[in-house]
């Protein structure tokens, strides 16, 4: 049978555009179809990109550190917010730009509209249909928003928080998951005075206990009134007040809530359940370990499929599809080494085994700690809550995880992370010479302060 193309991907973010390269790249007939006026998805205009930004932002403006280490004062006015809360946009429109010359390099086409899968091999935009050899579905997901949450101008989930026309003076932030914790931290480093209610009884349990315990001490001390085991009963609105009362019958108002209560498959109006594609309650795409669906022509990739959904896994999982659909050998799988990182303020990142994952396989383990404020550079940035945490196994000496929390984190785990995918040592780390003064340089004393429970 004849196709017009041999690869048509459904969705411009990250997942999408790195598929479609990686095909292009092997000389495929490639077309991208996107819904939104730019390509990019959430990743460049709802949620990595514009949120980390916004981070970077609030740094600058709150003077956060500075203030402590130069005694500057900033105050920021409301009307001034939304002007300087505009690099945001600078950037998003810079990331548009590096994608569609990306795409144009690999002379892929970039078709905009509205996609609906019409059979495995069809896909249908407006009154056009693109015929293709695979099809790989790259929509990631939106927001979850819970029935009983009154959504509007006051009331935002993870998308809509960052249409601000002005900064608030009471936040309350739903979910204590990375979306919430890291909104948090923002908005309270802008001045804002946040509470964040959670229903665990700790924050991202899935960070190494003793780093969370660490991050939870750090958004306290930025002014964050953290609420745990603590469940949302009933949302109400009063003019321009919102009302979040909780079960325990405590009732908080604020100017603007926060709702980050998890995300679910962008998969609504495709039409993929009418061609055998399984679709999870959540609205996720159910996929084999190779990212194919039900369908064998059909793949799917980034976050529409769920877990882990992070922009760099995306990307991977998109790499590793069109490789195995169209039988290249470059690429077969997705490593298991994943690093996550969490941009609140502070920023936190691990990967490998945490202390607890290594007690439940019932590793013989040690543990090597240096804080910022025993290194030269964290002296100079001021960090005073930053740590690197290492965990080896005692009987090999080999490095099983890497936590970090603190100034560039999400930088500084890469070192832990190539250490481990290399079967590095402990006696690797300390023969190692780093610059001086650096952060990176707490690697070195963390393996020391391990090294006395060697034998």
């Amino acid at each position: 049978m004849s196709f017009d193309y041999d690869l048509v991907v459904v969705g411009g973010g990250p997942a999408g555009e790195k598929g479609a390269a990686q095909a292009a790249y092997f000389k495929k007939r490639v077309a991208l179809i996107e819904r939104a006026p730019e390509p990019g998805g959430a990743a460049v205009h709802t949620g990595t990109l514009p949120s980390k930004t916004l981070r970077e932002t609030a740094l600058f403006l709150s003077g956060y550190r500075q203030s402590e280490l130069y005694g500057l004062a900033v105050t920021l006015k409301d009307d001034l917010a939304p002007r300087l809360l505009s690099r945001k946009d600078t950037v998003r429109e810079l990331e548009v730009e590096r994608i569609k010359k990306n795409l144009d390099r690999h002379h892929v086409e970039l078709v905009q509209g509205v996609a609906r899968v019409r059979d495995p091999h069809t896909v249908e935009v407006g009154d056009r249909e693109l015929t293709s050899e695979v099809i790989l579905i790259a929509t990631g997901s939106v927001p979850f928003q819970p029935p009983n949450i009154p959504f509007g101008p006051h009331v935002a989930d993870s998308d809509s928080i960052l249409l601000l026309d002005r900064l608030p003076k009471r936040m309350v932030v739903i979910g204590g998951g990375v979306i919430g914790c890291e909104y948090a931290s923002m908005f309270a480093a802008m001045h804002v005075k946040v509470t964040l209610v959670e229903g665990r009884d700790r924050l991202l349990p899935f960070l190494d206990a003793e780093i969370g315990e660490r991050l939870q001490a750090a958004l306290v001390a930025l002014g964050i009134d953290i609420k745990l085991s603590a469940s949302v009963d009933k949302v109400d609105l009063e003019g321009d007040i919102v009302r979040v009362k909780l079960k325990s019958g405590e009732a908080i108002e604020c100017d603007k809530l926060l709702v980050a209560s998890g995300r679910q498959g962008a998969t609504r109006g495709l039409g993929l359940e009418d061609v055998g594609v399984g679709i999870d309650k959540r609205g996720y795409v159910q996929v084999d370990e190779n990212f194919r669906t039900s369908v064998e022509s059909i793949y799917a990739a980034g976050d529409v499929i769920g877990f882990p959904a992070l922009a760099s896994t995306s990307m991977d999982q998109a790499r590793v599809a069109v490789c195995h659909a169209f039988g290249f050998t470059y690429k077969k799988q997705v490593s298991h080494l994943l690093p996550y990182g969490v941009y609140t303020i502070p920023e936190v990142s691990c990967v490998g085994f945490s202390e607890e994952q290594a007690k439940e396989k019932k590793i013989d383990y040690v543990v090597g700690r240096a804080l910022y404020l025993d290194n030269a550079r964290g002296k100079i940035v001021g960090d005073k809550e930053g740590a690197v945490k290492l965990v080896f196994d005692k009987s090999t000496r080999k490095l099983l995880g890497c936590h970090c929390i603190g100034d560039r984190a999400s930088e500084l785990v890469h070192i832990g992370q190539a250490i481990i995918a290399l079967g590095g040592t402990i006696d690797a780390i300390i023969d190692m010479v780093f610059n001086y003064p650096t952060l990176a340089e707490t690697f070195k004393y963390a393996a020391y302060d391990a090294l006395r429970f060697f034998a």
